[in-house]
């Protein structure tokens, strides 16, 4: 039998609500907090047309993170608390920049981006994620739009130290006013041997660059077969899409990351209804086989708990009791009982039953 473990008779944790705590103690300092981890903006600066970059301090309740990580701000407007993703760049102690591109009608990126004020208080949840950049075997970083985010976390840890094997970073914008932390990538290829940036602009020039589906992703003078290259892709579901069809099969390794959700199933087996059952309600619904099962469940008022929308949190996932699924991103169905469905990048392909 375990034992019962009980607070200090000295400890703020018994003696004290953490609610009451934060209220008095927040009138000292607004990051002071009894558990709940929050971040305060220290400054914000421009980061490429349409784009900040926010520079926040977290409380001690905030656990760190690993380059390539995101993590989620709650970001409080008109009363109401709205739940972003962002892939931060750690700094140095405890303070961190995430970089915001302001998205048309998008409510909390252009608040972040245009209004956002020095000592603004948000909500930090715990990092997540599991993109990573291999010690000594060559990269191919592929980026576009915000997808350069993880990517310079990671190019700034790896550049502390020697590279093991040849890096080269790919990043697309549509204009050359757009590129996010143009003269950082460009100091960091100077100063670190190995490292190579090509920066391109697809809607401008004489000669606007291919773009991923058709770029030769070949550097001259490298003879570094792609074969032996593990690449990583970050950037809008399509651009990750077409990443994937091109090189999965054809590299060493192949990591990706969509900041947007995944498109709906065109082909054939995205067609028709499928039953879903939620196996504690008992509630049967007629969804789409081709959408997304959170997209689906909104659609009919009911509001599962989800984070991301990425597939990278895990905040969605829940239990398969039967039937099977199909993964939007990657295309591979699963059909075993008792394993977990990320909601928000899974379609049914058949009559299906979860644990919600």
């Amino acid at each position: 039998m375990s034992a019962v473990v009980r607070p200090s008779p000295f400890s703020l944790h018994r003696w004290l609500s953490p609610t009451l705590f934060d209220f008095w103690a927040g009138q000292l300092n607004p990051l002071w907090t009894l558990r709940e981890p929050l971040a305060r903006l220290v400054r914000r600066e421009p980061a490429g047309e349409g784009a900040a970059t926010l520079v926040l301090r977290c409380n001690r309740h905030w656990a760190g993170m690993r380059a390539g990580q995101h993590v989620t701000l709650g970001v409080e407007l008109e009363g109401r608390v709205w739940q972003r993703s962002y892939s931060p760049t750690r700094l140095s102690g405890r303070e961190l920049a995430i970089t915001v591109k302001a998205v048309e009608g998008g409510r909390v990126s252009q608040h972040l981006v245009n209004q956002a004020r020095p000592g603004d208080l948000f909500r930090i949840d715990a990092a997540f994620g599991d993109f990573h950049m291999p010690a000594a075997a060559p990269v191919l970083l592929l980026a576009a739009g915000s997808g350069i985010t993880p990517m310079r976390s990671l190019l700034r840890e790896a550049c502390q130290r020697p590279l093991g094997a040849p890096v080269d970073l790919f990043y697309w914008e549509r204009t050359a006013a757009a590129i996010q932390f143009r003269d950082e990538l460009h100091t960091l290829a100077t100063a670190t041997p190995g490292l190579r940036v090509h920066l391109l602009t697809t809607r401008e020039g004489e000669v606007p660059a291919a773009r991923i589906d058709t770029h030769a992703l070949q550097i001259p003078g490298d003879d570094t077969p792609l074969a032996q290259r593990h690449v990583l892709a970050c950037g809008p579901d399509g651009f990750v899409a077409a990443a994937r069809r091109r090189l999965a099969h054809q590299v060493a390794g192949f990591q990706a990351e969509a900041f947007t959700p995944p498109a709906p199933l065109l082909d054939a087996d995205g067609e028709g209804e499928v039953s879903l059952t939620l196996a504690r309600s008992g509630r049967q619904l007629r969804v789409p086989r081709g959408r997304s099962l959170l997209e689906s469940l909104e659609a009919q008022g009911i509001k599962p708990r989800h984070g991301c929308r990425m597939g990278i949190c895990n905040s969605c996932s829940c239990e398969r009791v039967s039937g099977a699924t199909r993964h939007l991103r990657t295309g591979d169905t699963h059909s075993e009982a008792a394993q977990p469905v990320r909601i928000c990048v899974s379609a049914p392909t058949t009559d299906l039953t979860l644990d919600l």
